[in-house]
């Protein structure tokens, strides 16, 4: 049953990356990618979910978390880059690639992000795809409602931290200043902080649901990337280079779990 979900996954992240890269060399805008990022997810659950004949109530609740969480992030990205143009990164491998920019484009971008996309998902494959009957019901509930907990803190600690954030760049009196108050007084990224624990909620419900530890390789994937390769670390290097004042932000505050802001 997995292989068959797993296959058809595939294809459905292959052919939302493509039908993506063709619209991103019409607009002439790569950065289109981050939009469509929660919405696969989306789309890998609801595959899975339509690929399970037998649903339970617990894989309800699990399609439900995961339908919110990829709608709000999709939207919210939608909404910060309406007017926008395409993000000064992929602005410079478009310079630095010149005419074979589409090709590297789709696959250093999109072909790339389908592949991350589908390991992440694993959790989702496999809880929403199971049987949802391996585990012995009082056990397999617990560890589901615990995953739950970890869902909605980090779903909170995100959609709290993306409002705070987005209601601060809206004053155009704050442009070029840095931003520590409310949740970022606490984390220098609470909303990446919320995506870590979103997807170890996920890994947790995932695991829950079908007794594969192969659910938790997605957040383990997923706190890899958001802490050394695409989220912090290179979001660290930017903010440092534009923003003077972010100096002494680090020297107050956690880079990523959360913490009393530190005292002079």
């Amino acid at each position: 049953m997995y292989l068959k979900v797993f296959l058809f996954n595939a294809i459905a992240i292959a052919v939302l990356m493509l039908l993506t890269w063709l619209v991103s060399l019409k607009k002439k805008d790569v950065s289109i990618v981050d939009i469509v990022w929660g919405l696969g997810f989306v789309l890998v659950g609801w595959v899975s979910w339509f690929m399970q004949p037998d649903k339970t109530l617990l894989q309800t609740g699990m399609i439900a978390c995961l339908t919110i969480w990829g709608a709000r992030l999709s939207g919210y990205l939608a909404w910060r880059k309406s007017g926008e143009g395409e993000d000064r990164r992929y602005g410079a491998m478009r310079t630095k690639h010149g005419d074979s920019f589409p090709l590297v484009s789709l696959l250093t971008v999109f072909i790339l992000q389908g592949i991350v996309m589908w390991v992440v998902s694993l959790p989702l494959q496999f809880g929403l795809s199971s049987s949802g009957r391996v585990v012995e019901e009082g056990v397999r509930n617990s560890i589901f409602f615990t995953a739950i907990l970890f869902w909605l803190t980090g779903f909170l600690f995100e959609s709290i931290g993306d409002y705070q954030l987005a209601r601060f760049k809206s004053d155009p009196d704050n442009e070029g200043k840095v931003f520590d108050q409310g949740l970022w007084s606490f984390t220098r990224h609470p909303n990446y902080f919320g995506d870590f624990l979103v997807w170890w909620g996920f890994g947790v419900m995932g695991l829950a649901l079908s007794a594969e530890l192969w659910s938790l390789i997605g957040p383990a994937v997923m706190s890899i990337f958001l802490l050394k390769i695409s989220g912090v670390s290179l979001l660290e290097r930017d903010l440092r280079e534009r923003k003077p004042a972010y100096a002494k932000y680090v020297e107050q505050t956690n880079a990523f779990f959360p913490s009393p802001p530190k005292t002079d």
